[in-house]
């Protein structure tokens, strides 16, 4: 497990004013993660990850077996952070039955018409399971806080759209995840912060790859004129909903390895957290546990 004390420097202290400049993009070497300079090599990251991926393993089974929490992981960054190949590596030793992961594009009419968590409550996970939102309810505070004329499309009442009705919004979200927690779910929220020069030359890597051509979006190249302004959107962000309850943790993210790893660890190290034990079976499911036994033997 990664130490505690680096945990905690990833993590946005709730109503304490940020900067994202402030973290870095590019950590890959500490005492945890040993990567030497030359050549990258990865190895004590890889060891990490796949001992996280393991107590992932072992960790879903018993929130499966106990059926009485279920853990939300929340992804956000800007374009090329990462986040399929997260979900991809992170999840991949676990069990399908008991892990969904929900990605979520342009709201529909219909979904329009509903106010705006509530295409996102449709895909919660259920007790026992790990569901992961690629991009989240959050997209509503941060793509459409940056275009704002995407609220026209929201049937919403009139009224002005300053300050206030931010704020609320992002009261509504606080609400929404107090909760989600009340009634059994952990909520572990991840920003993969990238930078700009690292954005670029993923994007290059998709122009210039032919195997990758379908990854890229014309939208990828707009978007990234905003950079400064999605910033700013999600510094305010962070202030406003990172709670104690349901943190946000911003995750270095220039070099993938060092991204999956820390949200591997975080996630597993906070299941276990709870102390889980598989269920205790009583006098009479004992019984019927050994007669069933020894007719196997016996048959």
């Amino acid at each position: 497990m990664i130490k505690e004390k680096l945990i905690r420097k990833l993590r946005v202290v709730p109503g304490k004013g940020i900067r994202l400049r402030n973290f870095e993009t590019g950590w890959a070497q500490n005492d945890e993660l040993k990567i030497h300079e030359k050549g990258e090599v990865k190895e004590r990251a890889a060891e990490i990850l796949e001992t996280n991926r393991l107590a992932l393993a072992s960790s879903q089974e018993l929130l499966w077996a106990n059926n009485t929490h279920s853990v939300l992981v929340v992804l956000q960054g800007m374009d090329t952070a990462g986040k399929d190949g997260t979900i991809r590596h992170v999840m991949s030793g676990m069990n399908p039955q008991g892990c969904r992961v929900c990605s979520f594009k342009v709201p529909t009419p219909d979904e329009t018409d509903h106010n705006f968590l509530w295409r996102y409550s449709r895909d919660l996970p259920r007790r026992g399971e790990i569901g992961v939102f690629n991009r989240s309810y959050y997209e509503d505070v941060l793509v459409v806080r940056v275009h704002p004329e995407l609220l026209d499309n929201q049937q919403l009442p009139p009224g002005k759209r300053g300050g206030k009705f931010w704020n609320a919004r992002y009261e509504d979200i606080n609400a929404f995840e107090q909760h989600l927690v009340r009634n059994g779910t952990i909520i572990l929220k991840f920003f993969l912060h990238i930078s700009k020069d690292e954005q670029k030359k993923r994007i290059l890597e998709r122009l210039e790859t032919e195997e990758k051509y379908w990854k890229f979006s014309i939208s990828d190249l707009a978007e990234r004129s905003y950079w400064d302004v999605y910033q700013k959107a999600y510094e305010t962000m962070f202030v406003k909903t990172s709670t104690y309850i349901a943190p946000w943790y911003i995750i270095p993210a220039d070099y993938k390895w060092v991204a999956r790893t820390l949200v591997a660890d975080i996630i597993s190290s906070r299941i276990q957290s709870l102390d889980l034990k598989y269920p205790e079976l009583s006098a009479e499911q004992l019984k019927q546990i050994e007669s069933a036994r020894e007719e196997l033997k016996n048959g």
